[in-house]
């Protein structure tokens, strides 16, 4: 495996270098290709993690779905909500409209989050739906109680685990996050409006019984979710203590796209205390970032120090995704 990773790494700076004189290959210091190195085995790692956490994701939304919610024509809230509103209310298989309904979502998670979270969330709900065509599921239980609490619990933990692995495949949140700006209203607001309008029409469409059950559905998926990404907010607050914060600072500027804060600080480990000034990172970023940004600062520096709190909401700053320049 080593030697594969030094063979990319190789063509990897004479892709970027050229060659030299005569055709030969330019030196590189064992510097260089360490870093590289490092680099390409973190990416390589945080690929193989992101790829089986969304696969678990899209295992367990499907069996949500095909083992307790669809026989039963349970809802959640969301986009899969609709989807499986609809898919109740007509003959449209679920696969179809799963990919159907997401699919503005995508395009506006390319605007709002970025190139590689619309790539990963498309992929993520191809998955899912070509498992909800493909795969069978048992039926588990007839008891509406245990089918509301169970189908909600897969299901949440599902869209959690696609969370973690750098995709969603629930496109709701993401309509939040534009309309919040758009608004300045908050995340949590705009989903509790949105819920509100698919339980009232699976009310109306279908039955205030089914609404109810379906109710039950949904505070079982958000709370699962909630517990599978570790009660990660909306925005999460960043502070990052390093040798290399110059390095971060820029990296949080060109790569993520956000804004910095930076202020001064004493290093105060040790028995006596070492007060050596350091430069303090901070910067604010939803959590569908949070991926991406721990994979960047570990390729800088593996051994920074960083802490995240969660925020609430935000106000101002440069929390919008700046336009980056290349």
């Amino acid at each position: 495996m080593n030697h594969f990773f030094t063979q990319i790494v190789v063509q990897t700076l004479k892709n970027k270098k050229g060659k030299s004189i005569a055709g030969e290959s330019p030196a590189y210091s064992q510097f260089q290709l360490a870093k590289k190195f490092r680099e390409l085995k973190i990416i390589f790692t945080h690929t193989l993690k992101d790829v089986v956490l969304i696969t678990l994701g899209i295992f367990s939304a499907a069996f949500g779905f095909k083992g307790f919610l669809l026989t039963n024509h349970f809802i959640d809230g969301g986009a899969t909500g609709i989807s499986l509103l609809i898919s109740a209310l007509t003959s449209i298989p679920l696969y179809l409209l799963i990919i159907c309904i997401n699919i503005p979502f995508v395009i506006l998670g390319y605007n709002v989050v970025g190139k590689a979270f619309a790539i990963k969330t498309a992929l993520a709900i191809s998955g899912l739906a070509l498992v909800l065509a493909t795969v069978q599921f048992p039926d588990i239980t007839k008891d509406n109680l245990l089918v509301a609490i169970f189908g909600g619990f897969f299901l949440g933990a599902g869209i959690g685990l696609s969370v973690r692995g750098g995709a969603v495949i629930d496109g709701t949140e993401v309509l939040a996050i534009f309309l919040s700006k758009k608004f300045g209203a908050t995340i949590g607001d705009i989903i509790i409006v949105i819920n509100v309008v698919i339980f009232s029409a699976a009310a109306y469409l279908l039955s205030i019984e089914i609404a109810l059950y379906s109710m039950i559905t949904y505070l079982a998926a958000s709370k699962t979710l909630d517990f599978v990404i570790e009660g990660i907010e909306e925005y999460t607050g960043v502070t990052i203590i390093s040798t290399h914060s110059n390095d971060i600072r820029l990296m949080i500027i060109d790569v993520m796209g956000r804004g910095v804060t930076v202020y001064k600080g004493q290093r105060g480990f040790g028995k006596h205390g070492e007060k050596n000034d350091i430069d303090i990172v901070y910067t604010v970023i939803t959590r569908l970032e949070l991926n991406k940004l721990n994979t960047e600062i570990e390729k800088i520096d593996p051994h920074a120090f960083v802490i995240m709190s969660s925020v609430k909401d935000t106000k101002g700053g440069m929390i919008k995704k700046r336009p980056l320049n290349h």
